[in-house]
């Protein structure tokens, strides 16, 4: 077993160790779920899996996963890949830096490591798209070696296995977990070990609602038997979310409609969608977007008619979303090559995120 050196909780016994890694492995390797990425060692396929998985749902990830996979079998098909193509496969799933920094990450272990993903820490942290937690999910779960994993689900787990009364979203609290999850691992079983801990977080000690009786931990759990398994872990409240009402615009012309590509940087980067603007204060409905076509396409527009509205949350921001059908006057002679007139039919073949998906798809022309 690994050595006990949590100077900060020295109640928690040596035995409390073993007897946490003993039944969390028998827990896990009896209950947990049969998920297409934990059928195998591979690092590319887990790097890619622990990727997906970061703040998206695990039923969402699976086809997502299994498509990326079949486009991109191995790590040097992703490195010879188009950003378009990797974007498009990521479309829907949300978060699309992932991708790009998988898709950049790729390309430097295809050139600096002949296509071998290290397996050593302070390598893996070198390759974009890999962190701490990635880092230590790689090592033990394809490599077999004994290094912690600690994402949120971990956290919570921790916080109230250690009773630990710390803010989970400040960087030191989460600093001093990675030297927790160092100190506990399991070496002969780490694979086990952390996605066991992984899958407890997500199936037993969840945000609210423990499932307490059933978790394999409960007899050394500090929180249940402190009844304080509801108030951890302590995270600071979430900002308010901003709203943002937004116009967005449906050119046609024949059978397609325009889509526009957005700007190299900030939200949705790079990604196709409908023409769109942040509402200005004080103009008429409409008018907005009918200035955004024309200063930067010389698109001029008339007759804007409102349509489907609908609205859209990220991370800290909402989207109240108004499409407008707008008839088209005429067009630069400018061959503008972030502007493409695309058939519904054609859709499937551009990166275009959920917020501008959930409008494309109740579009009649």
């Amino acid at each position: 077993m690994s050595a006990y050196k949590i100077d900060d909780w020295k109640d928690f016994r040596l035995e409390d160790v073993q007897r946490l890694q003993q039944h969390l492995i028998y827990w896990f390797e009896r209950n947990h779920r049969k998920l297409p990425w934990r059928e195998t060692r591979n690092p590319y396929y887990i790097w890619i899996s622990e990727v997906m998985l970061q703040q998206t749902r695990v039923d969402t990830v699976i086809p997502y996963f299994l498509r990326f996979i079949d486009a991109f079998p191995m790590i040097e098909s992703l490195a010879a890949a188009e950003e378009e193509e990797v974007l498009q496969l990521w479309a829907g799933l949300g978060y699309y830096s992932r991708a790009r920094n998988i898709h950049r990450g790729a390309k430097f272990i295809c050139e600096i490591y002949n296509g071998k993903i290290p397996e050593a820490r302070k390598e893996l942290l070198k390759v974009h798209g890999i962190g701490p937690y990635t880092a230590g999910a790689i090592l033990s779960i394809a490599y077999g070696k004994a290094a912690a994993a600690v994402d949120g689900n971990v956290m919570r787990v921790f916080s109230r296995l250690f009773l630990i009364y710390e803010d989970i979203s400040e960087a030191g609290t989460r600093k001093m977990m990675e030297r927790l999850g160092e100190t506990v691992v399991s070496v002969e079983n780490p694979s086990a070990f952390n996605q066991g801990l992984m899958e407890l977080g997500a199936m037993i000690c969840t945000p609210s609602s423990p499932k307490c009786l059933l978790c394999p931990l409960l007899l050394i759990c500090k929180a249940r038997k402190e009844g304080v398994q509801e108030t951890l872990p302590l995270k600071k409240k979430k900002e308010p979310v901003k709203l943002l009402n937004m116009e967005l615009a449906l050119l046609q012309k024949e059978d397609k409609i325009l889509l526009t590509k957005r700007p190299a940087e900030g939200l949705l980067a790079n990604l196709w969608a409908l023409p769109s603007t942040e509402e200005m204060i004080g103009n008429a409905p409409g008018k907005s977007i009918v200035m955004e076509l024309q200063e930067n396409y010389g698109i001029k527009t008339a007759q804007p008619q409102a349509d489907i509205q609908k609205s859209h949350i990220f991370t800290h921001m909402k989207w109240n979303m108004q499409l407008f059908r707008l008839k088209l006057i005429s067009m630069s002679d400018i061959d503008y090559p972030e502007i493409q007139w695309v058939s519904l039919n054609e859709i499937g073949k551009y990166a275009i995120p959920t917020a501008f998906l959930k409008v494309i798809k109740e579009i009649k022309i």
